[in-house]
């Protein structure tokens, strides 16, 4: 009996794996498919889509901006981001997953249309990027719980030099300050959310 626990408890970690490795890949390959059709199709057109600050188009560009990126060093950046973060905010559970990234991308959007230079256009999944960065810092304040604040901690020290561009001076290298900030406060909201949530439980 004791044998076959352990088998079914190994195989369902494995199964668990696989889910959130599919799951990311999945993602990684929907930002590589739509990147390869606008270079190949449309010459990087459909960057023009993007989130135009205070403008009714640009606020629709919320939706698409995640999607799009200028050119293939910013793709691979955000990818490798993506992927390693939003693995690890799967760790609980994958709907913690969604909940941050559907958070982050709106509040990242919403972010850069209003506080955005005029005329400027913002792309690329890096806001989403710094929701799980947000949601795995605040994870361990919000919880306090020993795996999750060294989870926090584990992240802080590798992925803490991030943070340099949510600050306004950012803007000097092309970068999105606005939705990197906005993204980041998105996932630590659905940090703050998920662990009163798990306070009240206990």
């Amino acid at each position: 009996m004791a044998r076959s626990s352990k088998s079914s408890t190994l195989r369902s970690l494995l199964q668990g794996a696989r889910e959130r490795i599919v799951l990311l890949n999945t993602g990684v390959a929907a930002l590589w498919f739509v990147e390869l059709t606008d270079w190949i199709y449309f010459g990087g057109g459909l960057d023009q889509y993007g989130i135009e600050p205070r403008t009714a188009s640009g606020l629709v560009g919320v939706l698409f901006a995640p999607f799009l990126h200028g050119n293939a060093p910013h793709l691979v950046g955000n990818t490798l981001s993506f992927w390693v973060l939003g693995f690890l905010c799967t760790q609980r559970q994958i709907g913690d997953f969604w909940s941050v990234a559907l958070t982050s991308a709106a509040t990242a959007g919403l972010g850069a249309w209003a506080f955005g230079k005029p005329e400027s256009i913002h792309i690329g999944v890096s806001g989403v990027c710094f929701g799980f960065l947000g949601f795995l810092m605040g994870r361990g304040f919000f919880e306090r719980r020993v795996a999750p604040i060294l989870l926090s901690l584990t992240v802080i020290l590798l992925f803490g030099g991030m943070m340099v561009t949510v600050l306004p001076t950012a803007a000097d290298q092309g970068i999105s300050w606005e939705s990197h900030l906005f993204g980041w406060l998105g996932g630590l909201l659905v940090a703050w959310v998920v662990g009163h949530q798990l306070k009240a439980r206990r």
